[in-house]
């Protein structure tokens, strides 16, 4: 244990508090709640370390860093009286580090305990503690570091001496920090002694896993940073964190830029079968993107791209094998063959990040066939595994993941629902950008329509609404609006529960296209829902809905206790409107949550946390996946899910929140194949 700097001789400070020097006194620790006794004038940090009480120290107990701060608590019998403890001295007096010294606090590596004394670690001193994160669902990330920043001060080379710097440092490590054993990085090797000239024999060494040295820097740094990407076929998602405090510096987000290659993943692998270069080029075109999200991250937090040394990547089996350069062409066709189903850990320069020399980038394992690292990164953030509740979780996308299972079993498929979820094939379609309709309300009796844009938080009967779009006007249609504006027309009465579209009754808004009607959403510029705009949605909902059956099948029930639904699309559906339209088996309302980006969240705590890792290791071999393109029964499912919500299965649980259309007879007389109807008695 490394010698801790004080003003204060232990001895002398316990002898004035009227306890000889090798008397013991007992210390407590709140709240990891362990207790024992120690020597009088023994340092709080090093009682922490004697008693295993996790106590932050990225100095090593020099009074520099300032993240081993404590404060007196107290216990029935045990007030908190700051004569337990040693007065502040030089160390604490002298203390400018980047942390303030709160009042009331102390310097656990300069307070010395000299009586029976409790002691709080509040939870910015721990390194093993729980962050929420309200943006994500309220969800609580483990801050385990995979990266570990230690300063130590190395011997100075003497000229009879033997051996060089790095086995010096080697020496500081073990002796200030107990670590041996450390392999060191050749970036990180040739930093060494222009570093140790620079801070004066101190250095700060980046160790990560408890086995490599991957960073050296001059003097005394406490700031680490990591990224964590969830790779999306549509979309990519990228979030900046401080490693030690879990704190999210930024966020970005943006287009996969593979989409010109190809809307879904089967024709991306189609490009790579047909062109010579076509891995290399998506392959390009992904880094390149997550490269610039770094930069631009970055920007935000005003720090530099080299100070990243850790990435988290997620996604599904062919963006992951894209993005670590692995061939995707096993992936086009049956058996659907991974590379590996393991974690990959790979260094960042191979993938032409642009990072510290140092950082690695680690990818969570996949599951098998097209269930990937990001259904196994969701199940981790939600935790279906750790409640006896049945959960279907449900990643809503171009290629849909969905995982079924509680603490005993878990099942997972992938259902290829297309790009109409995303607004592609849908005939006024766009993706979710400012002028996009996003939300939808019909008028049951006059079938007139209530919208809200992107951009906009009022809806357009509002007389603010004008202004509110102004900059972008509305534009088009993306996944969310096309789902509740279908979903409102079956409501309506306009489409029937095969997905055909009627016209109930005379209105302005029911257009005729052919032979069949249109409704017109939106007037200037016309905005409308189209018949094979019913059909995507039909055959894209079914896919999912199909998916899930199967999952039930396997596992031998008819209904769920909880679903949730997460994705960048998946998070901004409207539960009702889910049901509604059929995309999930039924469910209670209220039991239906969209819990954000689970995969995203589930990169951040493998970025984060030692034992997330251990966890979703152990975790993917667990999960049983089922191969839709085999099942016997997949198209039998599919067939029936186009109707809605269904067309056999019954949803009682949804019709006790609304009043679900019945089929039935058609009035009026028949002219040919085409029925003309009677407008209902008013």
């Amino acid at each position: 244990m490394a010698e801790t700097p004080s003003d204060d001789n232990p001895a002398r400070a316990a002898t004035a508090a009227g306890r000889p020097a090798a008397a013991l006194v007992d210390v407590s620790f709140t709240p990891a709640g362990r207790r024992g006794p120690v020597p009088a004038g023994t340092t709080v940090l090093d009682a922490a370390r004697v008693l295993g009480v996790d106590l932050d120290s990225v100095c090593g107990g020099r009074g520099l860093c300032g993240r081993c701060q404590i404060t007196l608590g107290e216990q029935p019998g045990r007030h908190a009286d700051t004569r337990r403890l040693s007065p502040p001295g030089t160390i604490e007096a002298s203390y400018r580090g980047r942390r303030p010294l709160a009042d009331g606090s102390r310097l656990g590596c300069a307070a010395r305990i000299l009586d029976d004394v409790v002691v709080d670690v509040p939870a910015d001193s721990q390194v093993h503690r729980q962050v929420v994160r309200k943006d994500a669902g309220a969800t609580t990330l483990p801050v385990d570091p995979v990266v570990v920043l230690r300063y130590v001060e190395v011997a100075p080379t003497e000229l009879a001496g033997t051996g060089g710097d790095l086995e010096r440092l080697r020496e500081a490590l073990l002796s200030q920090w107990g670590v041996a054993d450390l392999d060191i990085d050749l970036a990180a090797l040739s930093a060494l002694q222009p570093a140790l000239q620079a801070g004066d024999r101190g250095v700060t060494v980046a160790v990560r896993d408890g086995r490599d040295v991957v960073a050296v820097w001059p003097g005394l740094r406490d700031t680490v940073l990591g990224v964590a990407f969830d790779v999306g076929s549509t979309t990519l998602a990228g979030h900046l964190c401080e490693l030690a405090s879990g704190q999210v510096l930024a966020s970005t987000g943006r287009m996969n830029p593979q989409i010109r290659f190809g809307e879904d993943l089967m024709s991306r692998v189609s490009y790579v079968q047909l062109h010579a270069d076509g891995a290399a080029r998506l392959t390009a075109a992904v880094r390149s993107a997550l490269a610039a999200m770094t930069v631009e991250l970055c920007a935000q937090a005003a720090v530099d791209p080299t100070d990243v040394l850790e990435v988290c990547i997620v996604g599904n089996p062919i963006m992951h094998h894209l993005v670590l350069g692995l061939d995707p062409r096993a992936l086009g066709s049956a058996p659907f063959t991974l590379a590996t189903t393991t974690a990959v850990t790979a260094r960042a320069t191979d993938l032409g990040l642009g990072l510290h020399p140092g950082a690695r980038v680690y990818a969570p394992p996949c599951i098998a066939g097209h269930v990937g690292a990001d259904a196994a990164a969701m199940v981790l953030a939600d935790g279906p595994h750790r409640r006896s509740e049945l959960t279907l979780l449900v990643d809503v996308g171009t290629n849909a993941e969905v995982v079924l299972g509680n603490d005993h079993h878990l099942l997972a498929a992938s259902s290829p629902t297309g790009p109409a979820f995303e607004g592609a094939q849908i005939s006024c379609g766009q993706r979710a950008a400012p002028g996009a309709i996003e939300r939808v309300r019909i008028d049951r009796s006059t079938l007139e329509p209530r919208l809200k844009v992107v951009g906009a938080d009022v809806w357009s009967d509002d007389e603010r609404f004008g202004d509110a779009v102004g900059s972008s006007g509305v534009t088009g249609i993306c996944g969310s609006g096309i789902i509740e504006a279908v979903a409102e027309l079956f409501l309506a009465g306009v489409v029937q529960p095969d997905g055909r579209m009627r016209r109930p009754w005379a209105s302005p808004r029911l257009v005729d296209r052919g032979r069949t009607v249109a409704y017109q959403l939106w007037d200037d510029p016309v905005i409308e829902v189209t018949q094979n705009d019913i059909r995507q949605i039909q055959l894209a909902k079914a896919a999912l809905q199909a998916g899930c059956r199967l999952l039930m099948d396997h596992f031998g029930v008819t209904t769920v206790d909880r679903i949730r639904l997460t994705g960048a699309f998946g998070s901004h559906i409207d539960p009702l409107y889910a049901l509604v339209l059929g995309l999930l088996p039924d469910c209670d309302v209220e039991r239906v949550e969209a819990i954000g980006n689970a995969a995203g969240i589930g990169a951040m705590m493998a970025l984060l946390s030692s034992a997330a890792r251990t966890e979703i290791e152990a975790l993917a071999p667990r999960i049983t996946k089922i191969e839709t393109a085999i099942e016997p029964d997949f198209q039998a499912h599919f067939v029936a899910a186009m109707g809605l919500p269904h067309s056999h299965m019954p949803y009682p649980a949804l019709a006790a929140r609304v009043t679900l259309p019945t089929p039935a007879p058609v009035g009026g007389r028949r002219r040919g194949r085409r029925t003309v109807e009677r407008e209902p008695t008013m």
